[in-house]
């Protein structure tokens, strides 16, 4: 019976030792075995390790990339105009023992990071003017992160931590200011559109102009040539008289002109009394004799 009892107590205390020392580590993260607090070996590959049990204890830590949000924070501009940027992180635990001694925890390194970034923000932001922001006349927005980037990785490389990008997220005006900003955008616009209406008025004056300088040209020529033909065509109609009024086409429109006042002497009466010195009179007696 004490033979079973201690047998038990063998296996009981031996599965002890062994998850007591026994630990897995897993893909992506860092197990530290700490002696005494000092940091004595480092794991990164995945699999099944053993530390002295009661006396060693391990730290596990993220071994991958981690994106960070930062909350969005207020910064002045060059001309000293509020602005609100909103950024965020990808970082990476590259050196544990280094972190683990100058940090300790990702939520202090975060913490860090936060500072790190807001100051180079702030920074960089005040060598720029709220209105190049605005219109996006930077020099390139990649160029304003590489910037940003590079100094926060030099300020965190001592603590053991890889930062591999900080990208703006958002860039906004405080909303008091917004109105005041987007009214002066307004008014921008609208001289610019005031500006396109007065050169399009001028061209179409130029135009107009122009057009009716073309009209006044085409009106005087037809009157000109209306001119001529009108003389051309009385010159005719004197050239027909006086071709009327020659040898026997001159008897003859004697004759049809004579018959022409006759009928309109006559208007509807069956007598005409003429004196016999009258042309009509002329004509009836040679047709008498």
């Amino acid at each position: 019976m004490i033979k079973k009892i201690i047998a038990v107590g063998v296996v009981v205390f031996a599965l002890i030792i062994f998850f007591t020392s026994a630990f897995i580590v897993t893909e992506g993260e860092y197990v530290c075995i700490r002696r005494f607090g000092k940091i004595i070996e480092t794991k990164d590959t995945a699999g099944l390790y053993f530390k002295v049990p009661f006396i060693d204890d391990k730290l596990t830590l993220p071994n991958k990339k981690i994106i960070y949000d930062l909350a969005a924070s207020n910064v002045l501009t060059k001309d000293k105009k509020d602005m609100v940027i909103d950024n965020y992180v990808i970082w990476q635990i590259s050196d544990p023992v280094e972190f683990i001694k100058s940090v300790g925890f990702v939520s202090e390194a975060e913490r860090r990071i936060d500072a790190a970034v807001y100051n180079t923000v702030k920074n960089t932001m005040g060598t720029l003017e709220q209105n190049s922001i605005i219109n996006e006349k930077l020099s390139g927005r990649g160029e304003f992160n590489k910037t940003v980037t590079d100094e926060v990785a030099r300020q965190l490389m001592d603590y053991g931590i890889t930062v591999f990008d900080v990208q703006i997220k958002k860039l906004d005006l405080p909303i008091e200011n917004e109105e005041t900003v987007f009214r002066r955008m307004i008014s921008e616009r609208e001289k610019i559109a005031e500006q396109y209406k007065a050169e399009g008025e001028y061209e179409a004056n130029k135009l107009k102009n122009e057009v009716d300088k073309e009209v006044n040209i085409l009106i005087s020529e037809a009157n000109a040539k209306a001119q001529e033909l009108i003389g051309e065509g009385e010159a005719e109609y004197i050239r027909i008289l006086a071709d009327a009024y020659s040898g026997e086409k001159k008897e003859f429109y004697e004759y049809i002109r004579t018959l022409e006042a006759m009928k309109k002497s006559l208007k509807g009466e069956k007598t005409l009394v003429l004196p016999l010195d009258s042309p009509l009179t002329k004509y009836f007696y040679e047709i008498g004799n």
